[in-house]
């Protein structure tokens, strides 16, 4: 991964993020399917990084893949998010982070719908929703 715009201490990190924000942002862990607060939410809108703030996800983009997870055929910008191969766990899959602090937030998988075919697939602890105005 490149050089991240946004970078602090580990104390930083968890005197800012919850504990479970935490844990999948800095330590890669996944929520339990249909618990996170935007799995299902239906709002008009930008989704972005909890950690720093960082566009990542429209809601243009947004469809219910019945994963139990928000999920997106697209970041909001080429550059919004870096992609990382995963082989952890046993599994070949690719991480997806976010490109100015790093903040894992999920990964993306070959199974979703539209001409890509890409399933963005990422936990809600991971996010926050700016609503779009007058929406």
């Amino acid at each position: 991964m490149g050089a991240l715009s946004v970078t602090k201490s580990d104390a930083e990190w968890r005197a800012q993020l919850s504990p479970e924000q935490y844990a999948v942002c800095r330590g890669s862990a996944t929520e339990r399917a249909f618990t996170g607060r935007y799995w299902s939410h239906k709002g008009v809108g930008t989704y972005g990084c909890v950690a720093c703030g960082a566009p990542l996800f429209s809601s243009q983009t947004k469809y219910d893949s019945g994963s139990g997870w928000p999920s997106y055929t697209a970041p909001i910008a080429g550059d919004a998010v870096i992609e990382i191969a995963d082989v952890s766990h046993g599994m070949r899959r690719v991480e997806v982070r976010c490109v100015r602090c790093g903040s894992h937030l999920g990964h993306v998988f070959a199974d979703g719908p539209a001409a890509n075919g890409l399933r963005y697939c990422i936990n809600s602890a991971a996010l926050t929703f700016e609503p779009k105005a007058g929406a």
